[in-house]
């Protein structure tokens, strides 16, 4: 690696503090190479077999981060195995966590940070460190940075973001709320992570954005839920807007179709605002910082801290 970009990721991480939970410690990784050693940057993302999205999203922060680490090799992966499959039929490949991993061994590289695109900390990030988990005897270290709403911070910059973008008031003027109601619109998991779209329903209204509600396609909140909030609210003029980092087959489908359909039928207005939450520059920078905040601290183990706590330190 260049020694003029290692000064410019020392330089960076300096400003950047330990914001993301009590289970990291400080720990530089590229401070800590021995000449001989290279290192990378794989960006993993769910995928999509959707062009127009795609470029809009996953290439658009696939080339900001190429920019912002220049001194890193960039590699990228897809999970969804459907998505790698219907890619491939039409000449577009694209490879698994696991054998981008595997190639970068192959080629000499000793320590990896790996950033996925992921909204929450659900099933596609628990397959994601297991990938991670089973090629770790072959590498010096390999971290994995924190998917968009890890920490309470995420979530409240998430919500200032996106008030922002949809027609909040600006904060010190006196323009009226608006009438129109915004559902933001999530994939959901059958885990309890689905817990996070609740707590960033809360926040927004914590925020002063009564008029945003959070459902879920798959998980919690559901579309009853979502549907009793708008009608306390007595609204009838509702825009529904992907809360996901793709604006594909769930977004074309399921929100602009089927929840549009449903909610036409109990009377709404419904407008529908399809761009993925890839495309927000500010939420591409969220990533961004998760990335440089991962270089910088390492993830404590829970044994790592019982460890301690037997030995009778504090932990901090």
């Amino acid at each position: 690696m260049k020694p003029f970009f290692l000064f410019l990721f020392f330089a960076v991480s300096l400003f950047c503090s330990a914001h993301e939970g009590e289970n990291f410690v400080p720990s530089d990784m590229l401070a800590n190479m021995k000449n001989g050693e290279k290192a990378a940057l794989l960006m993993v993302h769910f995928g999509t077999t959707h062009d127009d999205t795609r470029a809009q999203t996953i290439d658009a922060i696939n080339a900001k981060v190429r920019a912002a680490f220049p001194g890193l090799e960039f590699r990228e992966a897809y999970t969804s195995r459907i998505v790698i499959r219907r890619l491939k039929a039409r000449g577009i490949d694209k490879a698994t966590p696991l054998d981008v991993l595997l190639r970068l061994r192959s080629e000499g590289y000793t320590h990896v940070i790996v950033q996925s695109t992921n909204i929450i900390d659900g099933v596609e990030m628990e397959s994601l460190r297991r990938d991670v988990e089973s090629v770790l005897p072959f590498f010096k270290e390999i971290r994995v940075g924190n998917p968009l709403l890890y920490s309470v911070e995420d979530a409240e910059k998430v919500a200032g973001i996106l008030g922002k973008r949809f027609g909040a008031p600006l904060e010190g003027t006196k323009k009226k709320k608006s009438k129109e109601h915004v559902v933001l619109v999530g994939h959901g998991t059958y885990t309890p992570s689905t817990a996070a779209y609740s707590q960033m329903d809360y926040m927004l209204k914590a925020a002063g954005l009564d008029n945003f509600h959070v459902g879920t396609i798959e998980g919690y909140p559901t579309f009853e839920t979502m549907l009793s909030q708008l009608k306390a609210a007595k609204t009838r003029s509702v825009t529904l807007v992907p809360f996901m980092f793709v604006a594909g087959d769930h977004a074309k489908n399921d929100i602009a179709g089927d929840w549009k359909e449903a909610l036409e039928k109990e009377g709404y207005t419904v407008n529908t605002r399809l761009e993925g939450l890839g495309q927000v520059p500010e939420i591409q920078d969220i990533f961004i910082e998760h990335i440089r905040f991962g270089l910088k601290h390492r993830m404590l183990g829970i044994m790592e801290k019982k460890a301690a706590y037997a030995a009778g330190k504090e932990v901090k």
